[in-house]
């Protein structure tokens, strides 16, 4: 290992050793679903996630790059951390569990747990477990106005670095509330709705209230008979092709663009508060 001072950037290491711990621990962050609780930071690999970091006032506490990229790195990335690592190509991409390893990558600091905000339009999660479902519904929320993701223990972790991949930067946005326990949702202040394949009002014909919270359950159990006794209303998504292929991804983007639309015409009960 190696280390100096670099004429465009504050402390800089350049690192070639595999026995590096810094490379491990880092390793583990990028490799293991669970490591960002253990180590109290993230890793945010690839420019996309980087910007959307920065551009909601994120500061990294370290800055990664590739050895091959470092010298045509533009000046927002090398002065943006407190820290910059310099790894080879070869230690980079062992780091990454990416097919395509990017050329560099942020750790920042896991944020505080914040608590539960009872009028939040929101969406909860039940024992969703697909970290691309759980990244797809976070971009869904993010872009109908659902401010808060409501997270129960079983869930994928939301800061995991697949999540964060499928989030495409809508963490960011997003008021982010895991590991909740069921009792935790008698808080809430907002009607919650459950969506299922065979019971409950048509969605399109639903009078949706708002602000509300949206209840997405695991991919095979579908919302806990807990969750489903705390409900205010029950819709479906009507399938004229008479398939179930809507996995909960797709039906949370139905859903919640639905109540988006009907803030936007007015059509809801309760204030329209996106």
């Amino acid at each position: 290992m190696s280390a100096g001072p670099d004429a465009r950037a504050g402390a800089t290491t350049h690192i070639t050793s595999r026995d590096n711990a810094l490379l491990k621990e880092l390793r583990h962050l990028a490799q293991d679903s669970a490591a960002y609780r253990r180590q109290g930071r993230i890793w945010l690999e690839g420019d996309h996630l980087c910007r959307a970091a920065m551009a909601r006032g994120v500061r990294p506490a370290v800055a990664v790059f590739s050895e091959s990229f470092w010298p045509l790195a533009p000046t927002q990335w090398t002065q943006a951390a407190i820290k910059n690592v310099v790894f080879t190509d070869l230690l980079m991409a062992s780091v990454s569990a990416l097919e395509s390893p990017a050329r560099m990558a942020f750790v920042i600091d896991l944020p505080a747990a914040p608590a539960l905000r009872p009028g939040a339009a929101s969406v909860i999660l039940d024992r969703v477990q697909d970290a691309g479902n759980v990244g797809s519904i976070l971009r869904s929320a993010a872009a109908f106005g659902f401010g808060q993701i409501i997270a129960l223990g079983g869930t994928a972790g939301l800061w995991s670095p697949k999540v964060l991949r499928a989030g495409m930067g809508a963490h960011f946005a997003l008021r982010l509330v895991e590991r909740i326990e069921p009792q935790a949702l008698d808080e809430l202040k907002v009607p919650i709705i459950v969506t299922s394949s065979h019971v409950g009002s048509p969605l399109q014909a639903s009078k949706l209230p708002m602000p509300c919270a949206w209840a997405l359950g695991h991919e095979g159990q579908g919302v806990s008979a807990t969750l489903m006794a705390r409900a205010s209303l029950s819709v479906r998504i009507e399938q004229p092709g008479g398939e179930e292929s809507l996995n909960v991804a797709a039906a949370a983007a139905i859903c919640l663009h639905a109540s988006a639309v009907a803030a936007a015409s007015g059509h809801l009960d309760g204030p329209a508060q996106l």
